[in-house]
């Protein structure tokens, strides 16, 4: 599952007993080593289904990590483009690949941003905020959007109940929970909490129009239905 050159199994515990933040710090050097960094398959599959949305102007990589998803920005932005994220110890790895992007360590729940940018993305970070979060997450992703601006993301599909990836995901969920009953500060990482449905009704609520667009790129599930969906969140023109 990890390269030679990845974390250690101490590295990984001493990861999982922290708070999400320092636990990134820690694993910050090595993260793009590990299954944890958005495969370069799925980011190109975003970026080829937003060029025909485009052209945008500004873009937004919001909790950005070590920076993959900046490439994304990069290809379909015409502007410049900015990565947000809270853990130092990821921005000063995306620094380091990414001189030419703007940089800003912040709470994604607080972002600091007025509404400068044409495109957001993200990429695998949702887990990282609880349910009752995330409608907060999409008002302040909203307020940094100009008029007309669209927020887009990845969103797999949920694995056929019974299967091994079903399981695996139970059990991941399961152990997560544990942990943070017994162990504190709490790492928060449930995504089997972030379903399609709840994630439609909260860009609504939050003020955004919501389209899904295929990634025909990533395949197709047995009943001929698409294994990603990219989630397209627009905000509103100005009156």
């Amino acid at each position: 599952m990890f390269s030679p050159e990845g974390p250690t199994l101490r590295e990984l515990t001493a990861q999982a007993l922290s708070s999400v933040e320092h636990g990134y710090d820690l694993l910050a050097t090595k993260f793009d080593t590990t299954p944890f960094r958005t495969p370069d398959r799925l980011l190109g599959a975003v970026a080829d289904a937003l060029e025909p949305l485009g052209p945008f102007g500004t873009g937004l990589d919001v909790c950005c990590g070590t920076g993959a998803g900046l490439s994304v920005l990069r290809s379909v932005c015409a502007g410049p483009v900015t990565g947000v994220d809270f853990s130092a110890g990821m921005l000063a790895e995306a620094r380091a690949a990414h001189p030419d992007a703007t940089l800003v360590r912040a709470d994604a729940l607080a972002l600091p941003f007025a509404p400068a940018f044409d495109l957001a993305v993200s990429f695998g970070a949702f887990g990282h905020f609880l349910p009752a979060e995330l409608e907060t997450l999409f008002r302040r992703v909203h307020a940094s959007l100009r008029p007309g601006g669209t927020l887009a993301f990845p969103l797999p599909a949920p694995p056929r109940v019974g299967s091994a990836p079903y399981w695996a995901l139970w059990a991941f969920d399961t152990a997560m929970r544990v942990r943070n009953a017994l162990w504190h500060p709490p790492f928060v990482m449930y995504y089997r909490t972030f379903r399609l449905t709840d994630v439609h009704d909260r860009l609504t609520t939050a003020g955004f129009h919501v389209d899904l667009l295929p990634l025909p790129s990533l395949g197709a599930r047995e009943d001929g239905s698409p294994r990603c969906r990219l989630v397209v969140a627009r905000k509103a023109d100005a009156a």
